[in-house]
């Protein structure tokens, strides 16, 4: 039974955020519908990422209203699930809400849409439509997201390329909204922060000071389907770059013990690599204002990087963000050592490629997502 309010009453909307991308694209949103009136906003964290997403939250000026503190050391993703699930379902049962709000693909996302959908309360979407067309890379993120299409009743595309891709699988025209993306809306304010604030410039300045004069790349690699051999080659051919005079990596390495293993086997003792702790978001945007390129198998930094002029070579096998291949301001490189090298060298030393990917138009949007995002959702029936 869906809930049923006079039409005057205030709007409430619960939104759910469990993992530190989710804190960073949603924070603009939160913003946005504080700004529009006849709103009451409630926010649950879930603690999947927990000091990491209120860090994110802290740094916006934001106070969850609820945190289940969910994650247990060893907690395989099921057993999390079937956390979450009733834990939501309580908070939805104490602030009945009109909408639920997820974003992206996380185990949080959909625990907060399953447990709407046994209340019968509306469920919106953000960052909808992402697809690689492989429902096991990246697993369980494509199989998530193509629940999530099925449960929600309103959906915001990032792209046409993502609103495309819910109506081929039969999602109503009049449900999706493209909007662009919420993490360029993020970006965009961090770096105007960031230019206010001397202690995180100075922070990255120092990190960066001992590689004066060289060519200079961020890293990130953490995505599940990349552990195992392809994280071992992704190393390998790291350290063939790492052995060049004329570059410097910068490595910000995930909390994964297994990752840390293999980067630090293959890249610790080269003196021209920072393996260093994760960074919090303002000091990571500061970073990849100053590097060169970047390689990653994020997905966000996918969407950050353009935004910034920054080519990226995606070390994976398939993307579900093919807006920024078809750009020209990403590449898909795979995860053998001599396509990293061979794609990376060229960019070190062909100026007109590195060119043409560092001023390629950035397809993911303007900045303004978050606000359209609200203005949608505020006025809904």
């Amino acid at each position: 039974m869906t809930l049923i309010r006079p039409a005057d009453a205030p709007k409430t909307i619960l939104i759910v955020i469990g993992t530190r991308p989710e804190a960073i694209k949603l924070f603009p949103v939160i913003h946005a519908l504080q700004r529009q009136p006849g709103v009451r906003l409630s926010i649950c964290v879930t603690g999947q990422h927990g000091q990491l997403v209120a860090d994110i939250l802290a740094m916006a000026g934001i106070t969850p209203d609820w945190d289940l503190a969910a994650l247990h050391p060893g907690q395989s993703l099921d057993a999390l699930l079937a956390r979450l699930v009733p834990a939501l379902g309580k908070v939805m049962d104490d602030v009945r809400p009109d909408w639920v709000l997820v974003h992206g693909d996380t185990l949080s996302a959909l625990a907060g849409a399953l447990a709407a959908h046994f209340r019968g309360i509306r469920i919106a979407h953000v960052e909808a439509g992402l697809r690689s067309g492989d429902l096991w890379a990246p697993t369980p993120e494509e199989a998530i997201r193509k629940m999530l299409a099925a449960l929600a009743e309103c959906h915001f595309a990032p792209t046409h390329t993502a609103a495309a891709a819910l109506r081929s699988e039969n999602v109503g025209p009049k449900a999706i909204y493209v909007t662009g993306n919420t993490g360029i809306d993020a970006l965009l304010s961090t770096r105007a922060y960031v230019q206010t604030a001397p202690q995180v410039l100075a922070a990255v300045d120092a990190l960066l000071q001992p590689f004066a004069g060289r060519r200079l790349m961020a890293v990130t690699v953490h995505r599940r389907e990349n552990q195992g051999r392809p994280l071992a080659t992704i190393a390998a051919g790291l350290a063939h770059l790492a052995a060049r005079p004329d570059v410097a990596l910068i490595y910000p390495l995930h909390p994964n013990p297994d990752i840390r293993r293999v980067m630090h086997a293959q890249l610790g003792q080269c003196p021209n690599v920072a393996l260093i702790e994760p960074l919090d978001y303002p000091s990571f945007v500061a970073l990849l204002d100053r590097v060169d390129l970047v390689l990653t198998d994020s997905g966000g930094i996918q969407e950050e990087a353009p935004a910034l002029g920054k080519p990226v070579l995606v070390v994976r096998d398939r993307t579900e963000r093919p807006e920024g291949l078809a750009a020209g301001t990403a590449l898909l490189v795979g995860t053998q050592s001599a396509q990293i090298v061979a794609a990376v060298t060229q960019l070190l030393e062909d100026a007109q490629a590195y060119a043409q990917m560092a001023r390629a138009h950035n397809p993911y949007g303007d900045g303004k997502a978050a606000d359209q995002i609200a203005r949608i959702l505020v006025h809904e029936s």
